[in-house]
């Protein structure tokens, strides 16, 4: 599978970040073509205290080719041109990844 991963930075106006994730990325990611998957974690804090981090949005394609393909839509332009703005302000982290699961054996 084929991950892209948005992570939202903790910031002062945590009501504006919740805005935007829920009323612009959430829609406009859930209209991506090919989207397999979504999954949103928020962070409740790091071994030792408070994270710097807020939120992980991850987003699960079949292969690059696919996450790619659905950039060039409609959807995938507007989400990218609206988290350029919060990149460029260092308030997010974003990538994409090769993403492999393991099944655990059932443990006694």
């Amino acid at each position: 599978m084929f991950k892209f991963v948005t992570i939202y930075r903790r910031v002062d106006d945590e009501a504006a970040l919740e805005s935007f994730f829920s009323e612009t990325h959430l829609p406009l990611a859930e209209q991506l073509p090919g989207l397999l998957k979504s999954e949103v974690s928020r962070v409740m804090g790091k071994p030792g205290g408070e994270s710097r981090f807020h939120l992980m949005y991850e987003l699960y394609f079949e292969s690059p080719q696919v996450f790619f393909q659905c950039l060039a839509t409609e959807a995938g332009r507007q989400l990218m041109a609206e988290l350029k703005e919060w990149g460029d302000a260092k308030l997010i982290t974003w990538f994409y990844s090769d993403s492999f699961e393991e099944k655990m054996a059932d443990r006694p």
